[in-house]
């Protein structure tokens, strides 16, 4: 996913520096000399990194032309990271602690570029950062493979009766003298609805597309490109139809006023009864106590999750009871090479906002 910003990174800097397969050059040259504040030779720039364990490839290239100030405490401290934000120029942001007005605040008015290590942004007040002009990055994309693979995972871990199964050795009620015992759902000649189908929805057909799935339908505010329709055998269709006909029904949304919720008791009531939930895109999109009676009561077949509310969700939470749901603890983008990528865009993102050249990834 890193090669679709070579061309253009290539287009901005002078040389370049191979970070994770990708060409950069920390000292951003376009641009007007004004913005460019001599970052090679005085280190001018003093940048926050939010998180310790912040990958080194976004590290180092920091550390090129900027001074460095890193927060140390996991979990995060407020009141350390409130104290190391004051005076600094640009801030990557490595955790989801909200990033509010009080964190602006902190830090000052000469603040004037900001990024996140993540996709998803629900925890940064947006209106805020945006009021105050200051430009916003974040590390979509490049995370849709390992999110997708892990959605894939789920899928079929739901479906197949993994967690069940599992429980069944731990039990020592290993019955395989019954022949209908553990019978899970087809993925083979499927509806697959899609909540959200931008690109990390669009990597998970592609995935699917190999286990012979009959259709995609998908329910956006926007209809996605003919050729993406034809590509996926996709159809967009509504809310309802996409409850009443999926198979399976794969959460791939922002979180917005607009999804808060949306997956209730009243949405489940029109699933089919063998439909299997997947949600891989953030927890208080499902309204979970409703998702707890309709996995209880079998009003759908599973669920597979890995995002949840809250998030740490309590070990003594109700859905952990249940046998035919799959939770994981917040996953999707945890590969090495991910992490390694998103930290490598959002110092870029943040070297540019300090140039005052426009992000890779902008949040707006």
């Amino acid at each position: 996913m890193l090669n679709r910003f070579i061309g253009l990174s290539a287009a901005i800097v002078g040389r370049s520096s191979r970070v994770s397969g990708f060409p950069f050059s920390p000292l951003l040259k376009a641009g007007n000399q004004s913005q460019n504040r001599t970052m090679s030779a005085g280190k001018a720039f003093k940048v926050l990194v939010t998180h310790p364990e912040v990958p080194q490839e976004g590290i180092d290239l920091l550390k090129e032309n900027c001074e460095i100030i890193q927060v140390q405490s996991v979990p995060i401290n407020r009141a350390e990271l409130l104290e190391k934000i004051r005076g600094v120029d640009g801030v990557l942001w490595g955790g989801h602690e909200p990033l509010n007005a009080e964190a602006l605040d902190a830090a000052g008015p000469q603040l004037k570029s900001i990024s996140t290590m993540s996709a998803g942004i629900d925890y940064v007040d947006v209106p805020e950062v945006k009021r105050r002009k200051i430009p916003l990055g974040h590390t979509p994309t490049v995370l849709n493979t390992a999110v997708a693979d892990l959605a894939v995972g789920l899928l079929i871990a739901a479906s197949r009766r993994f967690h069940e199964g599992r429980k069944t050795i731990d039990n020592d009620k290993w019955e395989n003298y019954h022949l209908n015992w553990l019978l899970g759902q087809d993925i083979r000649d499927s509806t697959v609805g899609f909540y959200g189908f931008g690109g990390i929805g669009q990597a998970i057909a592609k995935r699917l597309s190999g286990f012979d799935i009959d259709k995609v339908l998908y329910t956006t505010r926007r209809r996605v490109h003919k050729e993406i329709e034809e590509e996926f055998n996709a159809k967009k269709v509504d809310f309802d139809t996409l409850l009443a006909e999926s198979d399976f029904v794969v959460i791939a949304s922002p979180l917005t006023k607009d999804t808060q919720g949306v997956f209730n008791a009243t949405a489940f009531n029109k699933m089919k009864q063998t439909a299997v939930l997947v949600n891989i895109a953030r927890g208080k999109i499902v309204n979970q106590d409703d998702l707890y009676e309709a996995l209880k009561s079998n009003r759908i077949f599973s669920a597979g999750l890995d995002v949840t509310d809250p998030e740490p969700l309590s070990p003594k939470d109700k859905l952990l009871t249940l046998d035919n749901v799959v939770i994981l603890p917040h996953i999707g983008s945890a590969t090495k090479r991910t992490r390694a990528d998103m930290s490598t865009i959002a110092a870029h993102n943040v070297l540019r906002g300090l140039a005052g050249e426009p992000m890779l990834s902008p949040a707006y």
